[in-house]
């Protein structure tokens, strides 16, 4: 019976990995964090230095994606990337810090030189319209996450519904997440992605 349940356990177990081969993957996922919401659960609470700067989008990350599941911490031979090199993405990740931890978790497994990873992170980010009324926004709102989805959908007219996903967490609007070929052009996201959040009233917070 114990074989039965490790087994069991082991097959619903989530779909990702550590420690794959660096430049096995399939697809990249780009994760946008609206700023703001971050900041309102955990950030300033922190002191994070990417809060009270006026961010409203950044890059969470651009993710290396299996069709089912993702590699994490891949080994691989490439360079560190030096501090000033992680200090020069502040403004698309937010803060050099999360530069830093995005290439040792993610950037790794790309298979691509840091700086190489980097550039193709602000390409992706650049090939992604940003929908400019959140930026209207003067306080608070509850709205229903579709709207965000809707309104980045009108913004880029090359996306489809199954190529984004809007999630969120503790009531807010977390991220938007666009999954894009590895030469950067919008695909349907795989089916663990593709996780929508379906709150009416998702709390999005303004741009301070």
């Amino acid at each position: 019976m114990r074989w039965l349940i490790l087994l069991w356990l082991s097959l619903a177990a989530p779909a990702h990995a550590e420690g794959e081969r660096a430049g096995d993957f399939d697809y990249y996922v780009l994760a946008l964090s609206w700023s703001p919401n971050w900041c309102a659960l955990e950030g300033a609470a922190r002191g994070a230095e990417q809060c009270g700067a006026g961010f409203g989008w950044v890059v969470h990350g651009l993710w290396p994606q299996y069709e089912d599941g993702w590699p994490s911490y891949c080994p691989t031979n490439a360079r560190a990337p030096s501090r000033a090199m992680t200090a020069a993405q502040a403004d698309l990740f937010g803060a050099r810090g999360a530069a830093w931890y995005q290439w040792k978790k993610h950037g790794v497994c790309s298979g691509l030189a840091a700086q190489d990873y980097y550039r193709l992170a602000r390409e992706a980010w650049g090939r992604i319209e940003r929908p400019e009324v959140l930026r209207k926004l003067d306080r608070a709102v509850r709205l229903p996450a579709s709207v965000i989805e809707a309104a980045f959908l009108e913004a880029n007219p090359d996306l489809t519904p199954d190529m984004i996903t809007v999630t969120c967490k503790a009531g807010h609007i977390q991220e938007a997440r666009i999954c894009l070929t590895r030469s950067l052009e919008p695909r349907a996201c795989g089916a663990d992605v593709a996780r929508d959040c379906t709150l009416s009233d998702a709390l999005l917070e303004p741009i301070r």
